[in-house]
């Protein structure tokens, strides 16, 4: 009931917010998790959050990380990204941000469909519509990830800011964060977040926010040409973790499009991105930890760090059995998701006997539900039942306090980050009907 109210109460006609305060507006990764809960609920409302997004997706196929309803309470707004004004690809309407999130937009509508499937003939019909309506506009999406973001074929994503990733602060973007140096003229600027999050050490610093703003400087002179950008962005990351959602979701999309009647050649242009993806996140392993690196392209080299996101290969598949075997058991031993210290068996962003560790610091050591779901649904695809059954309960008893926050502090548990969260409701609600 506290899941359901959670989405019903951020739920603004158009679009559901992902938080009632701090996230005024919609996300686009957020919106897929979300639409996943509200399938729980309406069929038929799922399929409308999903069409919101696809709504504002860009003429050259980029899906925004970000669709401004009418509330304003967030920075950067419209005005700071300057898309409508600036790009020709970009939408008059609704407003949107002028980069992207992780691609688990497929992997929402295969689940919609899953949960239609269980319910009436009207959710069936819903949840099929949706497939027929959406799949042409999620495969333009692949397919400008892949001409885009990979541009010499090497099968990794590439990433031009930190809030593409998803993980906005995570320690995997020191390195190349501290290669941007933010120019004179950037223009200033009034930080909302820290007026709605009181705790300083729960969100970014100051520097690293100028950082941020000043890419986005880059890519306004750039006029968001994503071949430019690509070209000329002092932040250039091939990133791991958005290459093996995007392997994934590729396949999901192309299992949907064999499914429902999508054009042949499409469908192969999936399954062979998804093998090249999967490959080179694989190929990606260092060959001392077994975790999968990200590779700064500016500075021609890996990034050799420590994090969630190392353990993307349990995302994508690929890896031979005896090395998949031993990345999950890494991922569940002792020195993450069964760290004793830990209230719940939950993985944290980084490990607790990392130097880097922050316990309460956004993506540098808290616990985030839905990260647990994505694993859990990996885990569960690729026949672990037992492991995602364990992440399953174990998130259940982290969000027990009914916050449905943002993050958790792992140790302790408490609830950081924004509360009444709508991807967390989303991805606890999906959980709790199995």
């Amino acid at each position: 009931m506290g899941a359901a109210d959670v989405l019903r109460g951020n739920d603004i006609g158009t679009m559901v917010t992902a938080a009632p305060a701090l996230y005024p507006h919609m996300w686009s990764w957020d919106a897929a998790f979300i639409s996943i809960g509200l399938a729980h609920l309406d069929v038929e409302r799922a399929g409308q959050e999903i069409r919101t997004l696809l709504a504002a997706q860009w003429g050259d196929g980029m899906l925004p990380h970000i669709v401004y309803g009418d509330r304003g309470g967030y920075f950067p707004g419209p005005g700071r990204w300057g898309t409508a004004e600036l790009s020709a690809s970009a939408p008059d309407a609704p407003l949107t941000s002028g980069i992207c999130q992780p691609p688990v937009h497929a992997i929402a509508v295969g689940r919609i469909l899953e949960v239609a499937r269980r319910g009436s003939a009207a959710d069936r019909a819903a949840g099929e519509r949706l497939v027929r309506d959406s799949w042409d506009a999620l495969y333009r999406w692949h397919a400008w990830l892949s001409q885009y973001r990979d541009p010499d074929g090497t099968g990794l994503i590439g990433v031009v800011h930190g809030w593409e990733s998803g993980m906005d602060n995570s320690p995997r973007w020191d390195g190349p964060y501290s290669a941007v140096v933010p120019g004179p003229d950037l223009p200033s600027y009034v930080r909302l977040d820290r007026e709605l999050v009181r705790d300083g050490a729960e969100r970014p610093t100051d520097v690293e926010y100028d950082r941020y703003l000043w890419l986005i400087e880059e890519m306004r002179r750039a006029s968001y040409d994503p071949a430019k950008v690509y070209e000329t962005s002092s932040f250039l990351v091939a990133d791991v973790f958005v290459s093996a959602v995007f392997a994934v979701a590729s396949d999901v999309l192309a299992d949907l499009g064999a499914e429902f009647g999508a054009p042949a050649a499409s469908v192969a242009d999936l399954r062979a991105w998804a093998a090249r993806s999967r490959a080179a996140v694989a190929a990606s392993c260092s060959p001392s930890t077994g975790l999968a690196r990200d590779f700064d392209r500016r500075a021609n080299a890996w990034v050799d760090v420590q994090t969630l996101a190392g353990f993307a290969p349990l995302i994508s598949g690929g890896l031979s059995a005896d090395a998949e075997r031993a990345l999950l058991d890494e991922l569940h031993g002792p020195r993450w998701a069964g760290h004793p210290d830990l209230v719940a068996k939950v993985p944290p962003t980084v490990s607790p006997d990392s130097e880097g560790f922050k316990s309460r610091e956004y993506w540098r050591g808290p616990q985030w539900p839905v990260i647990s779901w994505l694993f859990g649904w990996a885990h569960a695809r690729h026949g672990y039942a037992a492991e995602a059954e364990t992440l399953r309960g174990e998130t259940l008893k982290l969000v027990g306090d009914g916050a449905f926050s943002e993050y958790y502090e792992p140790v302790t548990g408490e609830a950081l980050g924004s509360r009444k969260q709508s991807w967390t409701a989303a991805v606890i609600l999906d959980w709790l009907d199995r």
